[in-house]
């Protein structure tokens, strides 16, 4: 998260005063985060001032597109400031020169206050997507920073110096009340997207993610196509010069690595000691030092956005470097990244016009292109290329190794196959082409504890590929996979959780995972696990609960009170799960008859009233919605002998949006039960 320290930042440093009035942190500052102002502030006299804030307003109704994660919150901000406008053109009358010095103050302080804003809202605009979505906590208190900076400047304006009208002074005041109302409030990401950000930015699980939660993650984000790649790497390399951001920086390199590795861009390497980004390829052939603004657009290939040295038409009629469109359509995609339309055939015709202009160009320019590198002209080790006949060859044999009688050859093979599976999409397939995955799932009944945890992890490996789920399937590996979730030691339980949590991908194997009596271990682990077992099982539990019958086997399970114990637990950080899958289960019958015993109603109304987050209070206000509106009104008469009404009072006021309309849909329920006036 982000630390105290004041030194200046491109991205997330909000570069304003510590605000005025306000009430601080123990540290003296708002949330944790301390401001520094970046412009040299100089008072503005006379109407200079109201023409400076109406420019201010302006540029910050300019600022552009924002990041998905905190979309809403900066399209609020906007629309807020935006109703100012009426209060500065009546104040274009007034000879402010000739004002008390108090409303000359203000005017400045709100100024002070704009400008923070300003900067947030470029900070949202433009910083790293990855970046923003692993502190979106810390962003959001920069939104209750600054919309409490606001709402003070507007509580001090001095509307009867100023001689505003009273319509206009009803307006700005009831913008400042929807500010105060902003303080606390923040943007909720839906559940889906917040557990697959939870399985993939663990920090702590140096497993791959799911392709398929990968994907999902990075259509969210918006980053899905080359051009946003592209754009999100010039982002991160910017977040680089940010030393508060050293701690996050190689996950959100992985991240980014992962989402380029399914659009089928170039992954690129990561040097902190020296703060650069480079390319892969940067150490294999020289690249042209010319700024690329310099370069002619149509030279530079739309994935790569490098000149191209090998330009090649696709189907649509776009072209691009040969390398980067065969590595996209390497990557199962059948669509023209620039356009977007479905390719009618995958051939690829030289386009010797451009290459020729291209050559004359770096002529005149006297630029040299870079050179392809001929694979037979240095030294290569064949069995490094996972197409060549020898690396094939080499999975054939240890899996051919799995088989013998010997333990220590089947330990070392299977744990080279783990390292092989973990390395490269291209060696998850051929390991299952080669007919791996049987002896593999053989494996996983054996005695020996090293064996059977190589076994499992190398399953989960293979099944980031969509086809391999099916073959792992097909071939009966989930009995047996359940069956190590049980016995096995507390590390091959993790894996095995996380396995099923891969497999359950597919709806059918949700289906199959339930039949199986795969729910109940994975309850005692998220009852009895590590903190990562607990993950494991939690992500696994929610989506094997998207099945209704899985609903009934996770509540007779004894699935409630591990989520109980979660919600108690501020140090494991998973409240968010919890809550979550309480709302998957709230919605079957069974779930709500143990959900609304007496005891976890008074737990749920504790919770609201206690200190959690925005967000917490958000989920346990849904999940007693669902009991309200399917269970009848016992379970909202209990909820206010518990003392619910003044929680939900001050969760329709302050919440999050979501959490404020189910708060006052819950309000208006009870009034139908005519249980509050």
């Amino acid at each position: 998260m982000f630390t105290t320290k004041t030194s200046k930042s491109p991205n997330l440093s909000l570069h304003c005063p510590i605000p005025f009035g306000m009430g601080e942190t123990k540290n003296g500052s708002p949330h944790g985060i301390i401001m520094v102002e970046e412009d040299n502030f100089m008072m503005i006299t006379g109407n200079d001032i109201i023409h400076d804030l109406e420019n201010l307003i302006e540029c910050i109704g300019l600022v552009g597109d924002y990041r998905v994660t905190q979309r809403k919150e900066s399209q609020n901000l906007v629309r807020r400031i935006k109703l100012m406008h009426l209060l500065l053109e009546e104040m274009k009358e007034i000879d402010i020169d000739s004002l008390p010095n108090s409303a000359h103050a203000s005017l400045c302080n709100l100024r002070k206050a704009l400008l923070c804003a300003k900067k947030l809202l470029k900070t949202c605009a433009e910083s790293s997507k990855i970046y923003l979505a692993l502190e979106r906590e810390a962003v959001t208190g920069m939104f209750h920073s600054v919309n409490a900076k606001l709402s003070q400047t507007v509580d001090d304006i001095p509307y009867e110096d100023l001689n505003i009208s009273d319509e206009v002074k009803e307006q700005t005041e009831l913008m400042g009340q929807q500010l105060k109302r902003a303080k606390k409030r923040t943007d909720t990401q839906d559940m889906e997207l917040a557990m697959d950000m939870m399985v993939v930015f663990n920090k702590e699980d140096d497993r791959n993610a799911d392709i398929a939660i990968i994907e999902r993650l990075a259509k969210k984000l918006d980053l899905g196509t080359p051009e946003e790649l592209r754009a999100e790497t010039k982002a991160v390399k910017k977040l680089l010069k940010d030393k508060r951001a050293e701690e996050q920086m190689q996950i959100i390199f992985d991240v980014l690595n992962k989402f380029k590795q399914i659009a089928g861009v170039e992954e690129t390497d990561l040097m902190l000691e020296d703060h650069t980004i480079t390319n892969k390829t940067s150490e294999q052939q020289p690249t042209i030092k010319s700024p690329t603004s310099e370069i002619p657009q149509e030279f530079l290939c739309p994935i790569t956005l490098e000149i191209m040295t090998d330009p090649v038409i696709v189907a649509t009629g776009q072209t691009y470097e040969r390398e980067s469109i065969q590595k996209w359509l390497d990557s199962n995609h059948r669509t023209c990244p620039k356009s977007g339309q479905v390719l009618e055939h995958l051939s690829l015709a030289p386009n010797y016009a451009l290459k020729n202009l291209i050559l004359q160009w770096c002529e005149k320019n006297k630029i040299q292109l870079p050179q392809k590198k001929d694979p037979s002209s240095s030294p290569h080790n064949p069995a490094d290329d996972p197409s060549s006949p020898e690396h094939i060859s080499t999975i054939n044999s240890l899996i051919q190794d799995l088989s013998l009688t010997h333990l220590d050859v089947q330990r070392e093979s299977v744990h080279k196959l783990r390292l092989l599976s973990k390395e490269s999409p291209e060696n998850r397939i051929v390991i299952a082409e080669s007919s791996g995955i049987p002896p593999l799932i053989k494996l996983l009944s054996y005695q020996d504890s090293k064996i059977k945890e190589h076994a499992v992890t190398t399953l989960l490996n293979l099944s980031i590929d969509c086809t391999n789920k099916k073959l792992i399937t097909e071939h009966g590996a989930i009995p047996t996979i359940i069956e190590v979730l049980q016995n096995g030691n507390m590390g091959t339980k993790e894996n095995a959780a996380a396995t099923l949590f891969s497999l359950s991908m597919l709806d059918e194997n949700k289906v199959t995972i339930g039949l199986s009596d795969g729910i109940p271990p994975l309850v005692n682990l998220l009852a009895n696990g590590t903190v990562r077992g607990k993950r494991d099982a939690a992500t696994a539990l929610f989506n094997l609960s998207l099945n209704t019958m899985n609903k009934a086997r996770a509540v007779e399970a004894g699935i409630i009170k591990p989520l109980m114990n979660l919600l108690e637990d501020n140090e494991l950080g998973m409240i968010d799960e919890a809550l979550s899958i309480l709302l998957l289960l709230v919605s079957h019958p069974q779930g709500r008859q143990e959900i609304g015993q007496l005891s976890f109603i008074q737990a749920l109304v504790d919770f609201m009233g206690g200190d959690g987050t925005p967000k917490n209070k958000e989920g346990a206000a849904a999940i007693l919605l669902e009991l309200g509106l399917n269970g009848g009104s016992s379970f909202l008469l209990a909820a206010l002998q518990f003392g619910v009404y003044e929680c939900l009072v001050d969760i329709s006021q302050s919440g999050t949006n979501r959490g404020q309309r189910k708060a006052c849909s819950i309000l208006q329920l009870m009034r139908q039960y005519e249980q509050i006036p």
